[in-house]
């Protein structure tokens, strides 16, 4: 009787645990009662479990036992886990502490929710998080965490929302440091009724779980459950969520699981005074597989072979499903999930060569991912090789698809240039049938974060004759407008790269590549790139009003300077047409179709007889037919 007592106290304890779904290898027959991580069991009390291999003692070190080593904060070994419950904490009190591993190494838990950083905590502004607790300067060293047993119930006002159609989504990619002059995710909140208007359907935002420093894109990721604060609260980005929902706005977040930083707990707990990872870690390899001296996998090489690292990630995508609603996931640099070596030089040297392995992990993860929310979005950023993107689409997954060079070449006006792999302005590759998938689940872009501004190269290359110039900015935003018909005419879910509804001109380059940008919102109130605007938002309505544009049964022409894209259903046609050259161009279009059709810019009508005919276009000049 008294051991199914002890039972029912234990499944008590458990059930008001608040704690993130954690590391799942923990092992069936450990005595270890809670997850990794940091558990609330109470409103006075929490547990800590760390897993550490082939280490030999943890203390708990922190604010409630003024940063002192003693044999009461000492933590259970059980097997290769380390833990211990604490009480007496005040639940309207925030705490900050370490593990003190060894009495070597001080590190936050990896599952921290919030940390407390002795270097970059005091550049926060207080109008982005309010009463930041400070660091216990002078107490300890290095990263610590932040923990307290108050319950943050977030008062969630959606609390099911679902991605209806995830092939006709138009994402909207957003770094949120450049995205305002404040910087916060509370004021890319405020910019919602702005992406309303535009009609986009989802916003990607770059990563933004904590990275080193305060000033970066968000690639150099430390922990990975905790928001970086210097976009601003939990709460904010909960508000931000919620908001999104509220206006039938999904939300991807970008993430990467590839590599991370040295400040990382997993690295610093395993890392030799070179620098280097040790044998002994259970999550890193201990050189990248790639040997290009490019790649390195800018950071410390997470192993997909380990299951402690499986266990670890699929940790990551739960738990931002659950506490945040995020409802899916932009993967950073997937072709790096395998641990296949690649040479140094050579076409194979960025790993575009199909590789069994990697697919083998990243269908798991997906397999995983899907068993906690089979609604939720899986985008990798693979730019492989074709058979292996497709075999990925086939299972499921979404993968980015660049179209950034060859559009910008036809946008400048040198589309039927010959390069490497055929006309320069060639997009065919934008369609997911010209690349033999099975299914539209490419997520074509004509600008992101690692890719030049279309304006930026229009203005500063673009081809100039008499007459007519590509350099001139209402000609080059003209020329944008033109891309986004075609762009946007093409089956498939579609990413726009924020302010490229503006034309924003601001090279990459700007200030160093990952250096902050200018918002320019003033675009805004000029009347050429408000033209463009309207050209983005009128065909993204069409996107998702007019079932044509997601058919399947569509012809494309997309290797001259004169591209058209002819959309069939069984009740409507549409045939979209744009001029990239530098002088008027005619081309024989066949409508498929007799009968008066309307060009729904212009509002000019034709009538089409049975056969194809000669349409004329200036340059820079685009039409987008509907039969009457």
């Amino acid at each position: 009787m008294k051991n199914n007592h002890l039972l029912l106290l234990l499944l008590l304890t458990l059930c008001f645990s608040s704690c993130r779904e954690s590391l799942e290898v923990l092992e069936k027959t450990s005595k270890v009662p809670f997850n990794d991580g940091i558990t609330r069991i109470s409103d006075d009390s929490l547990a800590f479990v760390l897993f550490a291999p082939h280490k030999n003692s943890v203390h708990l070190i922190g604010d409630f036992n003024n940063w002192e080593v003693s044999d009461e904060f000492l933590l259970k070994q059980e097997n290769d886990r380390f833990w211990i419950k604490i009480g007496d904490l005040d639940p309207n009190k925030e705490y900050v502490c370490q593990y003190f591993i060894d009495k070597t190494i001080r590190v936050a838990d990896p599952y921290a929710y919030k940390i407390s950083d002795p270097r970059h905590d005091r550049d926060i502004p207080e109008t982005i998080y309010p009463n930041l607790i400070q660091y216990p300067t002078g107490k300890t060293s290095q990263i610590a965490m932040t923990v307290t047993t108050k319950k943050n119930d977030y008062p969630w006002k959606v609390l099911n929302f679902k991605i209806n159609d995830p092939t006709n989504l138009i994402i909207y990619e957003i770094l949120i440091r450049d995205f305002t002059d404040a910087g916060s995710i509370n004021a890319v909140k405020e910019k919602l009724p702005y992406l309303k208007k535009l009609g986009i359907n989802a916003i990607e935002l770059m990563p933004f779980n904590e990275f080193e420093a305060n000033d970066s894109w968000g690639y150099n990721p430390t922990f990975y459950f905790a928001t970086d604060k210097i976009y601003g609260t939990d709460n904010d980005y909960k508000a931000f969520i919620d908001e999104c929902h509220l206006n039938n706005i999904a939300v991807i977040m970008d993430i990467v699981l590839n590599h991370c930083k040295r400040d990382n707990p997993m690295v610093r707990m395993y890392i030799d005074n070179a620098g280097v990872i040790t044998e002994e870690n259970p999550w890193f390899n201990i050189e990248s597989n790639f040997k290009n001296p490019d790649v390195r996998s800018w950071g410390y090489d997470l192993n997909f072979e380990s299951p402690n690292t499986q266990a670890f990630v699929d940790s990551i995508c739960a738990f931002w499903m659950r506490e945040f609603k995020i409802d899916g996931f932009r993967f950073d640099f997937t072709k790096g999930f395998s641990n296949t070596p690649y040479p140094a030089t050579g076409n194979n040297s960025w790993g575009s060569a199909y590789d069994a392995q990697r697919i083998n992990n990243l269908k798991r993860m997906y397999d995983e991912m899907k068993k906690r929310n089979p609604n939720a979005l899986f985008i990798c950023e693979h730019l492989s090789d074709n058979s292996e993107e497709k075999e990925l689409a086939n299972h499921g997954m979404f993968l980015w698809g660049n179209l950034n060079y060859n559009i910008n070449e036809m946008t400048m006006g040198w589309g039927e240039e010959q390069g490497g792999y055929g006309p320069k302005g060639d997009i065919s590759w934008g369609s997911y049938k010209e690349r033999g998938w099975n299914s539209p689940h490419l997520v074509t872009y004509m600008e992101s974060h690692d890719e030049e501004r279309l304006m930026y190269k229009n203005i500063q290359y673009g081809k100039q004759i008499s007459g007519y110039d590509v350099q001139q900015i209402p000609v080059g935003l003209q020329r944008n407008a033109a891309a986004a018909v075609i762009f946007f005419s093409i089956p498939g879910p579609k990413m726009i790269w924020q302010f490229g509804e503006l034309g924003y001109d601001i090279s990459i380059d700007y200030g160093g590549r990952l250096g902050k940008k200018p918002p320019h919102w003033e675009y805004d109130d000029d009347p050429d790139r408000k033209a463009l605007f309207d050209v983005y938002a009128k065909m993204i309505e069409f996107r998702k009003t007019k079932p044509v544009f997601s058919t399947t049964d569509y012809t494309i022409d997309l290797k001259t300077n004169f591209k058209t894209i002819i959309l069939k259903t069984t009740n409507e046609i549409v045939v979209a047409m744009a001029n990239f050259d530098v002088i008027t161009r005619t081309k024989s279009v066949n409508f498929s179709k007799a009968g008066t059709w309307i060009d729904y810019f212009s509002g000019d009508e034709i009538s089409i007889g049975t056969s194809a005919v000669d349409i004329s276009l200036e340059p820079g000049e685009y039409r987008l037919y509907f039969s009457k």
